[in-house]
């Protein structure tokens, strides 16, 4: 019986151990800055997404596409709205800036490696080149692709980079767009 009272006084103290602090590690310093965490599993901080609005020539909203690293490929998703039905171009062009009504001043695809045009290319693709977009009856369409070669240092580097749509389909080898006509929705990356 009195093992019996002994164990029974006994273990909670023990437990009561376990709750106990660490004395090995050292108390958070609290003017030191909070580590940004990681939301879920796979997701990134905010530093490390950058979105873009897409408007048409003449301004109406046409969508979204937002890029993130993601395990150190930079991933975008494209959603638009209100453009016309079937295939289209979509890529990542080298330079932020969407002057309407053509969207020329956003440069030709984004291609640090100064590679070929096109998911064919023999020799590799441009970091900004992308499946083609299909978008329904209702003017609606998602994509979601891995931005291959690409960095997220270099899609916000100084002159920062923007999302296109066209108004054709990328053959996928034409050097240097595809044949993709003109563009018809553009958006600039802005982080966060």
């Amino acid at each position: 019986m009195k093992k019996l009272c002994w164990t029974a006084t006994a273990i909670p103290f023990l437990l009561a151990g376990c709750n106990a602090p660490d004395a090995s590690t050292p108390p958070a310093d609290e003017n030191a800055p909070a580590a940004e965490a990681v939301t879920n599993a796979g997701e990134t901080p905010a530093a490390e997404r950058a979105a873009a609005d897409l408007k048409t020539a003449d301004g109406a909203a046409a969508g979204k596409a937002t890029a993130a690293t993601i395990n150190g490929r930079v991933m975008l998703t494209l959603q638009v709205q209100g453009l016309p039905p079937g295939q289209h171009g979509a890529h990542v062009h080298m330079t932020g800036k969407c002057d309407a009504p053509k969207f020329e001043s956003a440069g030709g695809h984004w291609n640090p490696a100064d590679a070929q045009h096109g998911l064919d290319a023999p020799a590799g693709q441009h970091a900004g080149d992308m499946p083609n977009l299909v978008v329904d009856d209702n003017g609606r369409g998602t994509l979601e692709y891995e931005l291959k070669g690409a960095t997220f240092a270099g899609l916000m580097d100084d002159d920062g980079s923007a999302m296109v749509v066209h108004a054709s389909a990328d053959d996928q080898k034409t050097d240097p767009s595809g044949n993709s006509g003109d563009r018809i929705a553009c958006g600039i990356f802005k982080a966060g």
